[in-house]
């Protein structure tokens, strides 16, 4: 018996295409937003570096030759320094009126712009254009066409009716401004609200409705722990921006009558004492305040978004 032996097959040679790394791919994918990422560190870190340093010094620029390394001697001045205390103070109040009256009213709006009604449309428009007025403009406006005594429109009112001609701002300057930014920020926290409300389980209310539950019962007991998220971000959102609010208070008391907030006081130490050292000391604690305040901004806007998602 004679043993076969079989040729040997050639091995047919396989082609593999070489695919670029995932890191590759991760880097072109991300590669058209560099010139933008770029340029948001040139604009906005760079500064902050530098006015963290120079947070550090003791540096008046009437004389520049005599500036020092002080150490946390700023930091500490402002925080134990009178005037400062005081407007640290009055920021706070005037962020906590107008943040909560703006919620307030803005919830009632939205409740009404809920309801469907004939035009609604042009209503809505009306309601959100206060926020988009320039705040400077917003705050001229308070000013002169409604707060003032001789020609402005409350005290012709007042005429008309024969009441009294007080002056708004002298009588009530810290009043006159949480007026203003509730004004322009009460379409803000509507808009907010009436995304809250339009996202709600309408069949959810119906059943509650057909139950028994009345309108007050439905609001308190299903529209309101709904809204919870929204009222959290409409607040967090507004502190955010109040807090550094300067346009109303350099506008309508020129920072005067105790109505002087943080970033007025950042103004006055830095153009008017020209004390750069002091100065970017305040500017650092505001906003490592507001980075503290829009964490939790940020925490609520995601946890948002998983509630959503989940819902759908």
């Amino acid at each position: 018996m004679t043993a076969t032996t079989s040729a040997p097959v050639a091995a047919t040679p396989v082609h593999t295409e070489k695919r670029p790394s995932g890191r590759l791919r991760a880097w072109a994918t991300r590669a058209p937003l560099l010139p933008a990422l770029i340029f948001m560190i040139a604009v906005t870190q760079l500064p902050f570096v530098a006015t963290l340093v120079i947070s550090f010094f003791d540096w008046n620029s009437l004389y520049p030759d005599a500036r020092e390394f002080a150490g946390l001697a700023n930091y500490s001045e402002v925080l134990t320094d009178a005037d400062l205390r005081k407007s640290v103070f009055t920021t706070i109040l005037l962020t906590a009126a107008v943040v909560l009256a703006s919620l307030v009213i803005g919830l009632v709006l939205a409740l009404l712009l809920d309801r469907r009604f004939r035009g609604r449309g042009i209503v809505r428009t009306l309601l959100i254009a206060p926020f988009l007025v320039v705040p400077v403009a917003a705050a001229l406006l308070w000013k002169h066409v409604l707060y003032n005594p001789e020609y402005g429109l409350f005290n012709g009112l007042l005429h008309y009716v024969g009441g009294p001609q007080p002056d708004w701002i002298s009588d009530n300057p810290l009043l006159a401004i949480e007026a203003s930014l509730i004004w322009q920020w009460t379409p803000f926290m509507m808009l907010i609200l009436l995304a809250g409300l339009q996202s709600r389980d309408h069949q959810q209310i119906e059943a509650a409705k057909v139950d028994g539950a009345n309108d007050w019962q439905v609001f308190r007991y299903l529209t309101l722990p709904h809204l919870r998220r929204y009222l959290e971000l409409g607040a967090l959102l507004g502190s955010i921006y109040i807090v550094q609010n300067f346009d109303a208070v350099f506008t309508i008391t020129s920072g005067g009558l105790g109505t002087a907030n943080l970033p007025y006081t950042v103004y006055q130490s830095f153009y008017q004492a020209h004390e750069n050292g002091l100065a970017s000391a305040a500017g650092v604690l505001v906003v490592i305040g507001s980075i503290i305040i829009a964490t939790f901004a940020l925490r609520v806007v995601s946890s948002l978004f998983r509630e959503e998602v989940s819902r759908a």
